[in-house]
């Protein structure tokens, strides 16, 4: 049995999107996209995680898997609601038209089809491939309501007059477009409207929709925002939203912003709490494969559950309570952490001032808080070495929590996050720190 802290891992092989991800019946239940047979992205498969407290996860192995026709080259991404103690699960369904003769997991000159369907679990832990599985919307044939290739990662919730999905999908590979579906069953549904933006970039991937109090939040992945050379043109967005439930009008409010300024994250998702919180938690993505000795190498992790909080007008982001309990142990002065195992470090910022943890630098510069991993990154004219958040008054405040390949930096409770992959992180710090934290776990 394989179990991670803190930061749910590829269990060996590949890891992308979180899917499905709900506290069900006492357990937070995570879902994500799996490829089985190495460490690269390949026919998509949802493999399965549980955890009691958002920081301890058990791997439980793959849950869906191809099996029909039409979705015979991948199960992808979408998401969990529970129906009278039973689980639904929704994603879309993927058929090639034609695989690459030379490798059957990609598609030839990217000709396929999406629909979407659904699968339901008596108990949230057993799946029937076979006899459980049902199509939700076929193929769109008609392109002014949906794109039949590009629509694709069905987020669902239940609201008192019935069942929504929100969709992302596309105008002729050019406009990514919001669509809009609703259900009195969560089974039959109706198309009910959609929404087009430029920050919907070209295609938009894993939209959300949902309340922070009263204010509506939007967040999802458009692809092509960023057009610099570099990988990741896609990248996470957040907005402060309008919207009408009973017409299902959706209309930003202002630009919106990166949810992650590492630009590093994509692909999030997020539910409620035990508590009422709006939990987010989303992928980090890598640009190599994770080799330790006598194991299987492993890429693709998802970054520590973040609160979703509306503060003055401005989305934010913090790390989950969870993770401030476990976080609790405090190591005495001049003590090292443990760089085999996940710390926090609490420290203030002057601008120009520098720390180094384990060679990855933070600085603030100009107001910006400046992350630079060139020592502990693969070097490459394809990445990104650097990344800035916005520039921010004063002294910044930063909660930062390093784990072996990974790195968030909490700015002034949450205003901003910048979070970087890393590889080979050296057992230093150098630099002012007001306090470091270790993981309550014995062992």
């Amino acid at each position: 049995m394989i179990i991670d802290k803190v930061h749910l891992r590829a269990p060996g092989n590949w890891m992308n999107d979180p899917n499905g991800f709900i506290y069900y019946r006492g357990e937070y239940h995570l879902f994500y996209q799996y490829f089985p047979y190495g460490p690269v992205w390949g026919t998509t498969h949802w493999a399965h995680a549980v955890s009691k407290d958002l920081i301890h996860w058990k791997h439980l192995g793959i849950a869906l898997f191809p099996s029909k026709d039409y979705d015979r080259n991948g199960v992808f991404s979408g998401s969990a609601v529970e129906v009278d103690g039973r689980l639904y699960l929704y994603y879309s369904a993927v058929k090639y038209l034609e695989a690459d003769p030379e490798n059957i997991h990609i598609p030839l000159d990217n000709r396929f089809e999406t629909s979407q369907a659904m699968i339901v679990s008596e108990d949230g832990f057993t799946f029937d491939n076979w006899k459980d599985k049902k199509k939700i919307l076929p193929v769109c044939t008609r392109e002014e309501e949906a794109d039949a290739v590009h629509t694709r990662d069905p987020k669902v919730w239940k609201d008192c007059d019935g069942y929504y999905m929100i969709l992302g999908s596309t105008v002729k590979s050019e406009q990514g477009r919001v669509l809009f579906y609703k259900s009195k069953d969560g089974v039959q549904w109706e198309y009910a409207s959609q929404y087009r933006h430029p920050a919907c970039g070209n295609i938009l991937e894993c939209p959300d929709l949902f309340q922070v109090g009263d204010q509506w939040v939007f967040t999802g992945s458009p692809m092509g925002v960023i057009r610099d050379g570099k990988n990741y043109a896609e990248q996470a967005v957040c907005s402060l939203a309008e919207f009408q439930k009973d017409t299902c009008a959706l209309k930003f409010q202002g630009e919106p912003e990166y949810m992650d300024w590492g630009l590093d994250l994509y692909a999030s998702q997020t539910n409620l709490d035990r508590e009422g919180n709006r939990v987010m938690i989303a992928w980090i993505r890598m640009p190599k494969p994770v080799e330790e000795p006598g194991k299987t190498p492993w890429r693709g992790m998802m970054c520590l559950p973040r609160v979703i909080e509306v503060k003055e007008g401005q989305i934010c982001f913090l790390p989950h309570p969870e993770a401030d309990r476990y976080f609790s142990k405090k190591l005495k002065e001049q003590e090292m952490p443990d760089f085999s195992r996940a710390f926090r470090v609490k420290a203030v910022l002057k601008e120009q001032e520098t720390l180094d943890i384990g060679g990855y630098k933070i600085t603030l510069e100009n107001g910006c808080v400046k992350g630079d991993r060139s020592q502990v990154f693969p070097q490459g004219k394809e990445h990104r070495l650097t990344a800035k958040t916005p520039a921010v008054k004063g002294d910044c405040h930063l909660d930062i929590f390093v784990d072996k390949d990974l790195i968030e930096i909490f700015v002034n409770q949450g205003k901003y996050v910048l979070s970087h992959a890393v590889y080979g992180l050296q057992p230093y710090i150098k630099g002012n720190v007001e306090d470091i934290f270790t993981g309550t776990d014995k062992d």
